[in-house]
């Protein structure tokens, strides 16, 4: 299957994870250290000092895994998560470059710009691994099964022999019914449902959806 991951690949999804984590302790020890430096110079109590770093580094965990959790379901996430993530990364990074000179704040603001960054290459992993299982799953659901399809065909050929031999009286009105649903589910680029798709959209044998399909591509169910 196309969405299916390679060792090589799973040892590179592993690694940006490892990455991410390193780096998200990284930043917090070095965010933490700043807000809680700049909170005392700005008259704040010890306790608060110590529990609006968390506030803030909080808001950024719990808005990760929101659209972490949103990305495996094949989503961006929501502007909620996306706006609080914003909201919060920007309170660090302007925590940590209140520095006098600008290499200082080049340095300070350093992990944190570093984990954002890591953190959306990850989320893009994610994002094409989920369109690629969601794609393959489409595959999968158009694709007829080889032995199901034998089974199916030997099980309804009395009553799927041929659409041409069939009367105009509920066999053919089933048929004219199918064709309109394809017509009226047309695939993204255009193209009818397959055969066996239509099949199922009826509870009838593969056969019989390849069929109304050929029938009705060639005008005799119009």
């Amino acid at each position: 299957m196309e969405a299916d991951l390679t060792s090589a690949d799973h040892r590179i999804r592993r690694t940006t994870i490892a990455g991410v984590f390193l780096l998200a302790a990284i930043a917090a020890v070095v965010s933490f250290r700043h807000i809680h430096e700049l909170c005392l110079r700005h008259s704040e109590d010890h306790l608060a000092a110590v529990l609006i770093p968390l506030a803030v580094d909080g808001l950024i965990v719990v808005a990760s895994m929101s659209i972490l959790l949103a990305n495996r379901c094949g989503s961006r996430g929501g502007l909620l998560a996306w706006s609080l993530l914003v909201v919060g990364s920007l309170a660090s990074l302007g925590a940590n470059v209140a520095e006098p000179s600008l290499i200082g704040r080049i340095i300070a603001a350093w992990p944190s710009a570093a984990l954002i960054g890591s953190y959306e290459l990850l989320m893009s992993q994610i994002r094409r691994y989920t369109r690629g299982q969601a794609r393959a799953r489409n595959l999968s659901a158009l694709s007829p099964d080889p032995a199901t399809d034998a089974d199916a065909d030997h099980m309804g050929q009395q009553g799927d022999k041929n659409l041409s031999h069939e009367d105009n009286g509920n066999g053919r009105s089933l048929q004219r019914e199918a064709w309109r649903w394809a017509q009226q589910n047309r695939e993204a680029g255009g193209d009818l449902p397959s055969g066996v798709a239509i099949a199922r959209a009826f509870a009838r044998s593969p056969r019989w959806g390849r069929l109304v399909k050929s029938a009705g591509t060639a005008g005799e169910l119009s």
